[in-house]
C-alpha cells in the first residue's frame, strides 16, 4: 500500500482462489456436459455445424477490434489515462478561478490578496481525499473525486498567484519542473527500469510519515508565532551549512514523491490485472492527481527558497 488512494482491494495482489473479493469482479461460467444418447449421425451432423459455426465465430472475433473498457466495464490503463485527463481538465478551469480571484484581490486591495480561495480550496480538496478515501471500499462515488479536483484547482490557482506576485515567473519554472517529473517517471516505469519493491515502499511510506509530521509542527510553530516573523517558510528557512533545511528537503520530498507516481502506476496496473470493474479507474485518476498536485506544490516551494533572496 502506497497513496491512501489505493486503500482497496481493487488494487492489492488477489489470491487467484478468491477472485470475487470485491464487489463486481468477475466469476467462471459453468458449461454442463452434452447429454448422452445422441443417434451417432444425428451427432456427426450436429458436430460439423458447430465446428463450421465456432470457425466463424473465431474468424469474426479475429477480423473485429479488441473490446475496451466500455465493452468489458473493467478497468484498462487507457481508460483510466482518459479519467486523470478529464480530473486535470476540471483542476485547471477552477484553477483560473483561484488564480484570478487572488490577483484581483491583491491589485484591489493594494498588496494584500485574499486567502479565501487558497483556504477553501485547500480545506474543501482535504475533507473530500478523506471521504473518498473512506468510503471507496464500499462505493465508488465519481462525483465526489470530480468536486476534489475543483476545490484542489481553487487552491492550487490560488497559491500559484500568491507565489507567481512574489516571484515572477516562479510558476511556469514550477509547472515545466513538475511535467518533467512525471514524463521522466512514466518513461522508466513503462520502460520496466524502475518498480517498486516492497523494501524501499517500507522506507519511503517512514519517511512520509516523518516528512507529514514535520510539517504540521511547521504550520503549529508558525501559526503560534513561535518561529520569528521574517521566515516566511517557518522551519524551512533554517539553513544548514548556509543551505536552507528546505531546500534539502524539497528534494527528498521530490525523489518521494516520484516514487509514490511509480507505487501509483504500478497498483493501477495491478487493479487492470485483478479485472477491476471500469469506474475504479477513478479511483487511479484521483490517486494519480493527489501525487502530482503534492509534486507540484513541493517543487514550486524549492524555487521560490531559491529565489529568495532575489
Amino acid at each position: 500500500m502506497s497513496n491512501f488512494a489505493f486503500n482497496n482491494p481493487a488494487f492489492q495482489q488477489q489470491d487467484p482462489r478468491n477472485v470475487a473479493s470485491y464487489p463486481g469482479s468477475s466469476q467462471g461460467t459453468y458449461a454442463p456436459p452434452p447429454a448422452p444418447g445422441a443417434a451417432a449421425g444425428t451427432a456427426s451432423f450436429q458436430h460439423a455445424g458447430m465446428d463450421a459455426a465456432a470457425n466463424a465465430q473465431l474468424e469474426g472475433m479475429y477480423t473485429s477490434p479488441s473490446a475496451g473498457a466500455l465493452e468489458t466495464d473493467r478497468m484498462t490503463v487507457e481508460d483510466t489515462v482518459w479519467k486523470t485527463a478529464g480530473l486535470f481538465a476540471i483542476l485547471l478551469v477552477t484553477a483560473v478561478v483561484g488564480w484570478v480571484w487572488t490577483a484581483t484581490s491583491f491589485v484591489n486591495s493594494g498588496g494584500n490578496a485574499d486567502m479565501t480561495p487558497w483556504l477553501v480550496g485547500a480545506l474543501g480538496g482535504f475533507v473530500l481525499a478523506m471521504v473518498v478515501t473512506f468510503t471507496s471500499r464500499k462505493k465508488v462515488r465519481p462525483a465526489l473525486i470530480w468536486a476534489y479536483a475543483a476545490f484542489e484547482g481553487l487552491f492550487v490557482g490560488a497559491i500559484s498567484a500568491y507565489f507567481e506576485i512574489i516571484w515572477p515567473g516562479v510558476v511556469m519554472q514550477a509547472t515545466l519542473a513538475t511535467i518533467a517529473v512525471v514524463g521522466v517517471t512514466l518513461a522508466l516505469f513503462a520502460s520496466g527500469k524502475v518498480r517498486a519493491s516492497a523494501k524501499m515502499t517500507k522506507v519511503v511510506m517512514i519517511a512520509m510519515l516523518g516528512y507529514l509530521v514535520f510539517s504540521v509542527l511547521n504550520l503549529v510553530l508558525m501559526w503560534t508565532g513561535v518561529l520569528p516573523a521574517g521566515q516566511a517558510f517557518g522551519l524551512y528557512s533554517a539553513e544548514i551549512f548556509g543551505i536552507p533545511l528546505g531546500l534539502i528537503i524539497g528534494v527528498l520530498v521530490v525523489f518521494m514523491a516520484a516514487y509514490s507516481l511509480v507505487m501509483d502506476f504500478d497498483q493501477i496496473q495491478q487493479g487492470v490485472r485483478n479485472g477491476a470493474p471500469r469506474k475504479y479507474g477513478w479511483l487511479g485518476a484521483f490517486g494519480i492527481m493527489v501525487t502530482v498536485v503534492w509534486l507540484y506544490v513541493e517543487i514550486l516551494r524549492i524555487l521560490a527558497i531559491l529565489r529568495g533572496n532575489d
